[in-house]
């Protein structure tokens, strides 16, 4: 062969080649990087320490409601649905909270910066935030019950263990607060509830300077009911516990002595049940529409009505109804149905819906007279009649 006949010959089948799997790496690495940002990794900068309710795209509007702009709403669409399949999945999602509620109970009696070791799968997406919904009352009024149902709803994060900070741990800063909060997800609320919080006078002031928006969810009872139901724990644990009546009454006694059959507000018992007093406090810093007042009576004769004004009142969907409740005759308070893949229904503990002491009516009575005044007052205030009388 000459030199003429000689022609340069180039393998342009091969570049092709190595520009496709060029191309397709590129797009491997621009379609990872999407991934992340969409479940959240890209948003790693720092944020203030105290951001108070407005973080994460959330908007407040003049009533307090909170909502998403649409860009946050947009953008949380993906890690929102697979969490809350991974929610409603696992035991309407309280297996989610309960390794985050006993590391909580254990961490309110330890010093500030204790390390949570019990890490769910929950924990690694969110954020933890200052709760936007508080129950802070009352005792022995059915606040556990209604906690255990709101925890049913996908869009609720709540601590299980009574943090007690605006009450007791104060003096532990805001930022010990808010690392008991569990991790919440964009449309997603946290909660809290200690029932001390409505009979604590530092309460409102503190709640108020964490932020003026805060909702705050009052369960109420019968006084007379609620202060015997009181009495009946605390004699569950001290057995050597004086009579109803030694404690209710001045002298310990209904007989015609001067202050007999007064009524000794000194005993906590009693002085819980004042609940327009209270209420009075609170208002100092907070409208009555930042209340909602969730009728004890009503919770057990109607859950899925009183959760519909619950879920109303935080701006919930209604997904929390009357298919996930069931009256327990033995209880006497209703419990939730099983959920799917637990072997039984989930009722409150062996200490909820204990027998109540038998109590004089007479004592009952002179009760009833005491608070009577107080109750009406309440029924002003809060604009409801809650029939106790």
């Amino acid at each position: 062969m000459g030199w003429g006949n000689w022609r340069p010959r180039f393998n342009f089948g091969h570049l092709m080649v190595q520009s496709k799997v060029s191309v397709f790496l590129t797009m491997i690495i621009i379609v990872t990087c999407l991934f992340y940002c969409l479940t959240g990794y890209c948003e790693s900068s720092p944020r203030p320490l105290y951001d108070q309710q407005s973080s994460r795209g959330k908007v407040h509007a003049d009533d307090g409601t909170v909502h998403l702009s649409e860009r946050h709403r947009t953008n949380a669409q993906w890690n929102i649905s697979v969490l809350r399949q991974l929610h409603l999945s696992n035991r309407f999602g309280s297996l989610l909270q309960e390794s985050e509620d006993d590391t909580h109970q254990r961490s309110t009696d330890q010093t500030v910066g204790s390390s949570n070791n019990n890490i769910t799968v929950s924990n690694n997406f969110g954020t933890k935030e200052f709760p936007q919904a508080i129950i802070i009352g009352v005792k022995k009024g059915g606040t556990r019950a209604l906690l255990e149902f709101l925890r049913i709803h996908p869009d609720v994060r709540a601590v299980g263990a009574e943090p007690h900070f605006f009450d007791r741990f104060y003096d532990r800063g805001l930022e010990w607060y808010r690392s008991l909060m569990p991790r919440t997800l964009e449309g997603q609320i946290t909660m809290e509830k200690t029932p001390s919080y409505f009979v604590t006078k530092e309460a409102p002031r503190r709640v108020h300077a964490m932020s003026r928006q805060t909702r705050l969810i009052v369960v109420v009872r019968d006084p007379v009911t609620r202060a015997v139901s009181d009495y009946a724990q605390t004699l569950s644990k001290t057995p050597g516990l004086p009579s109803f009546q030694t404690l209710a009454f001045k002298n310990g006694t209904l007989g015609s002595a001067p202050l007999a059959g007064l009524v000794d507000t000194s005993w906590s018992a009693v002085r819980i049940g004042v609940y327009a007093k209270h209420l009075e406090t609170w208002l100092r810093y907070f409208p009555l529409r930042s209340f909602l007042f969730v009728s004890g009576e009503r919770l057990v004769s109607d859950p899925a009505g009183e959760m519909e004004r619950v879920q109303d009142f935080l701006g919930l969907k209604r997904v929390v109804g009357a298919k996930h409740f069931y009256f327990n005759q033995t209880k006497g308070f209703p419990c939730l149905k099983k959920p799917e893949g637990s072997s039984r229904p989930r009722c409150l503990g062996k200490s909820k819906g204990r027998t109540h002491p038998p109590i004089p009516q007479e004592a009952l009575q002179r009760l009833r007279e005491f608070y009577r005044p107080f109750n009406l007052k309440f029924y002003q205030m809060t604009g409801q009649d809650f029939g106790w009388d």
